[in-house]
């Protein structure tokens, strides 16, 4: 029996922000959880609006009602059209993570192809990623590979609470 994927409601944004706590603690150890409160509400928010330009996907944990074994998200967003993006519009994958419980059974893979299919039936052309060092063979067998073009580089303003 395969692994199965659906798209997640308002009523996973709790969990869908416990997955994306998991998440970030992949990458770095963080303390302070007053960011879990906006980050529920926004999944409310996108989530509330099934045509959204932000919708998840998630595979169901099995042992508990209301669980998530699973989960990653896709955003469209409007760029520039460029000469290989002529439409600029472009996908951005992110929040991908598993319970610890439910590791090395394809469901990141899963939710991750499933967010692929919602973004290609939307008519997107390019979508990018951020990979852990984990998840980078994941991605690499997917297809996603380094920029052509110019490196990646991020700006941040102090946070503000």
């Amino acid at each position: 029996m395969g692994v199965v994927v659906r798209r997640a409601s308002v009523e996973d944004a709790w969990e869908l922000t416990r997955l994306r706590r998991i998440m970030i603690n992949a990458f770095r150890e963080v303390h302070d959880e007053s960011w879990e409160y906006s980050c529920k509400d926004t999944f409310e928010l996108a989530l509330s609006d099934p045509d959204g330009s932000m919708q998840a996907f998630v595979v169901d944990a099995g042992d508990a009602p209301g669980k998530l074994a699973a989960g990653a998200v896709g955003v469209i967003q409007q760029r520039l059209p460029s000469p290989d993006n002529h439409t600029g519009v472009v996908g951005y994958i992110l929040s991908v993570s598993t319970d610890p419980d439910f590791r090395r059974r394809g469901l990141a893979r899963a939710v991750v192809e499933a967010a692929l299919e919602w973004m290609d039936g939307c008519g997107v052309a390019k979508t990018e990623l951020v990979a852990s060092e984990s998840g980078e063979k994941l991605y690499r067998e997917l297809g996603f590979a380094e920029p052509r073009f110019g490196t990646y580089l991020s700006r941040w303003l102090p946070q503000q609470v």
